[in-house]
C-alpha cells in the first residue's frame, strides 16, 4: 500500500490511524489531559502555562508575539494577559517605542509559578521522550517543522 495514500482523506485506501493530523491530535489531547491535572494542582491552566513558558525564554515580549508563539488568537491572548496581570503573574504595559504594542513581562509571582510549572511538567516530558534516541528526537522536530512549513502557503 502507498504510505501516502493511506493517510490521504481523499483516497479509498485512507486509514484514520495513518492520518498524521489524527495522530497529532490524539497525542496533544493525551498530553494536555495529563498536564492539565498537574498544572491545576499548582493553580495554573494550560494557556497561562504557555504564556509563562514563552516569557521564560524572553521577557518582556509583545502580546502579539506571545499569541503567535502560544498558537492562540490575539483577542483570546489579550484576555489571558489581563487575567494573569490581575493575578500578578505578569505585568503588561504599552511599549515606550510604540504605544500600540503591549509589552508583557514576568512578575516575581510569575517567575515562582514558572519554576513550579517546570517542576511538575518536566517529568511528563522526560517520560514522553523515553526510548527515543537523540537523532530520532531531532528528526521528529525537523519533520514537524517541515509539515508546518508545507501548510504555510495554504494559510493565506
Amino acid at each position: 500500500m502507498d504510505v501516502f495514500l493511506s493517510g490521504n482523506p481523499g483516497a479509498a485506501a485512507f486509514r484514520v490511524k495513518r492520518y498524521p493530523f489524527y495522530l497529532l491530535n490524539r497525542l496533544v489531547s493525551r498530553y494536555n489531559s495529563i498536564i492539565d491535572a498537574r498544572l491545576r494542582a499548582i493553580g495554573l491552566d494550560i494557556p497561562s502555562w504557555r504564556v509563562l513558558m514563552i516569557l521564560g525564554e524572553k521577557s518582556p515580549r509583545g502580546a502579539r508575539d506571545i499569541a503567535e508563539a502560544a498558537v492562540i488568537n490575539l483577542s483570546t491572548m489579550t484576555r489571558i494577559i489581563q487575567r494573569m496581570a490581575a493575578a500578578e503573574l505578569i505585568t503588561a504595559a504599552p511599549s515606550r517605542e510604540d504605544a500600540r504594542v503591549t509589552l508583557v513581562a514576568l512578575a516575581p509571582a510569575g517567575k515562582a509559578q514558572l519554576k513550579k510549572a517546570r517542576q511538575v511538567t518536566a517529568p511528563i516530558y522526560e517520560h514522553l521522550v523515553t526510548g527515543l534516541a537523540p537523532d530520532e528526537f531531532e528528526q521528529l522536530i525537523v519533520l514537524l517543522g517541515r509539515l508546518h512549513d508545507n501548510l504555510e502557503p495554504l494559510a493565506t
